[in-house]
């Protein structure tokens, strides 16, 4: 399997063509700061006892505390989340939030848990990181099969064992937790104010087309958000499957059918076709809402798209970049795309600081005035330096964490 961090690397080495970084800052860039593994017990429903095994990133804090999400995950590996914990960073410097990043993980298949196992294993994994983690120290958030719930138990086993209220420790909480309006969408939200700024710079109207890979919470939502916003949804698929309908989906109808019966294949108003064959179907925009890697070479030579938009992490090989590159497809890279959710991460962390909670109308505001803004200063970057909108991207996250660190201890 490749080493997701390997493509961090790469990415910092193609960057720094474009960026005065001193070798003392390239080479801390180029390393995690902390990683922490840990082995948790479970009692299982059963009585027996079994271990998972659980993981913490902290790549990089000069702009602030390490931010970023915990996924279950059968998949979960050392260099994954050592990946993302990079990638949050990036993130929050792109679009200029005053955090550093982190990622947490634990290797299992969470539907294999009775709702006890699960409840267990999320406290074990706090228990296991509580010594590096803090409000002003390390901020963990719902990813890959977790959510507010998750966040409820690990919350609650934190402050056990502090002995004090911490809302802030920790982000996607349900709202009577501290949480946040509209962070359960926000990832889809502000990948909705970034594409439909795209959208504008490209010519791309109202009415476009639109694919979407993966129909998880980050691919259902911006399907409803862009079937809202006038876009026509064409294609949607999940990891058993794909529907077609040429002439649009109505995305209420299609979240129906899959709470229903657990998968999109079937779907009456829609024609099935493998995952596959999404890339052979013309759509002016596609979007990539699965998990890495889910884009190869393969996959871009066929694609037929004016519009890449990264709403998962990792999603695009560096080979089908290269292809995307060579055919003048734009792509949104994910470190913009997806960072609505870390935004509103941040605002609740600031509304648990203050104990003052905004409107959801507010939240929205602040996010798509922060989105919307970023992608202008991408957009700018890649047009003045004449590179790609990922290599802008990450010329101005880059420049901002190298420039914290200059101040702090190069």
């Amino acid at each position: 399997m490749q080493n997701e961090f390997d493509k961090v690397l790469k990415q910092i080495e193609e960057t720094r063509r474009f960026l005065n970084i001193s070798e003392n800052i390239y080479r801390q860039l180029s390393a995690v700061r902390r990683f922490l593994e840990v082995n948790i017990p479970v009692i299982m429903d059963t009585g027996e006892t079994r271990i998972f095994k659980g993981y913490r990133s902290q790549y990089n804090d000069a702009r602030g505390p390490f931010k970023g999400g915990i996924r279950f995950h059968q998949n979960v590996n050392e260099g994954e989340v050592k990946a993302l914990s990079a990638w949050m960073a990036f993130k929050c410097a792109v679009v200029d939030i005053p955090l550093g990043g982190g990622k947490g993980g634990i290797i299992v298949n969470p539907k294999e848990l009775s709702s006890g196992e699960l409840e267990r294993l999320s406290r074990g994994y706090i228990r296991a990181i509580a010594p590096i983690i803090g409000d002003r120290i390390d901020i963990p958030a719902p990813d890959v099969n977790t959510d507010g719930r998750i966040m409820s138990w690990m919350l609650d086993e934190y402050e056990t064992i502090r002995g004090h209220h911490e809302a802030g420790v920790i982000t996607g909480k349900p709202l009577a937790l501290g949480g946040s309006k509209a962070r359960s969408y926000a990832t889809a939200q502000g990948g909705f104010y970034v594409i439909d700024s795209a959208a504008k710079k490209l010519g791309i109207k109202k009415g476009a087309t639109v694919a979407i890979q993966g129909f998880g919470n980050a691919g259902r939502n911006i399907a409803l958000i862009m079937e809202k916003a006038g876009y026509t949804i064409i294609s949607v698929s999940d990891s058993k499957g794909a529907i077609l309908n040429k002439k649009g989906l109505k995305i209420t109808d299609v979240a129906k059918y899959k709470d229903e019966k657990g998968m999109l294949s079937g779907f009456p108003k829609a024609k099935d076709i493998a995952p596959a064959e999404q890339f052979a179907e013309k759509a002016d925009i596609f979007i990539p809402a699965a998990l890495e890697n889910s884009i190869t070479e393969n996959d871009a030579k066929t694609l037929k798209t004016k519009l890449v938009a990264e709403l998962a992490n990792g999603p695009v090989t560096p080979e089908a970049d290269a292809v995307f590159a060579k055919n003048n497809i734009a792509v949104l890279p994910d470190i913009l795309t997806n960072a609505g959710g870390v935004v509103v991460s941040y605002f609740e962390q600031v509304q648990n600081a203050y104990g003052y909670y905004w409107e959801e109308k507010e939240v929205l505001e602040k996010l798509e005035k922060i989105m919307r803004g970023a992608f202008d200063e991408v957009w700018k970057t890649g047009s003045e330096k004449k590179t790609t909108l990922r290599n802008a991207a990450y010329i101005i996250a880059l420049s901002r964490i190298a420039e914290a660190m200059a101040f702090r201890r190069e």
